[in-house]
């Protein structure tokens, strides 16, 4: 009898040219410049996206009439070299209630030089949101998903 497992992780890795405590810094406090605004469950633009970079914080929206829609909780945080989100949201795209069916987002800083800091991404328990967590997976390795966020932050983090 052989068994198959399939990967239920993504992983990205970039470096950037900034001490790690810049790029932390970046990451947590400017999160409203790095997530794209059509990454949107609300029914209205966005006006910002707030991450609040504390054990217990959250990761929300805020319409640009005022209403929010968080989708995530902040899990973990040691400044300036690990945060530890949840990913709230379904694979077709709708919060998700039942904390046991959401995967994890963690970010690690890794200092490489005294100007270069190594941001390795990962998405994991994809397998947790249940049918079509195997979609997610290959989205939030693409281009359009983590990849967009990590090229956003070097950007912001080396202007």
């Amino acid at each position: 009898m052989s068994t198959t497992s399939e990967p239920t992780s993504v992983a990205l890795e970039i470096t950037v040219d900034v001490p790690v405590e810049h790029a932390f810094k970046v990451f947590t406090e400017d999160f409203d410049r790095i997530k794209p605004r059509e990454h949107n469950m609300l029914p209205v633009e966005i006006a910002e996206t707030v991450l609040e970079p504390r054990a217990g914080g959250r990761v929300f929206d805020r319409g640009v009439d005022g209403s929010t829609c968080q989708w995530a909780r902040v899990l973990a945080v040691d400044p300036p070299h690990r945060l530890v989100i949840s990913w709230d949201i379904t694979p077709d795209f709708r919060l998700e209630p039942d904390r046991s069916r959401c995967s994890e987002v963690e970010l690690t800083f890794t200092e490489v030089g005294a100007e270069e800091t190594r941001v390795r991404l990962e998405h994991r328990h994809l397998d947790r949101h249940g049918a079509g967590w195997q979609g997610w997976r290959d989205r939030a390795a693409g281009g359009s998903a983590w990849g967009i966020y990590l090229e956003r932050f070097r950007s912001l983090a080396e202007s």
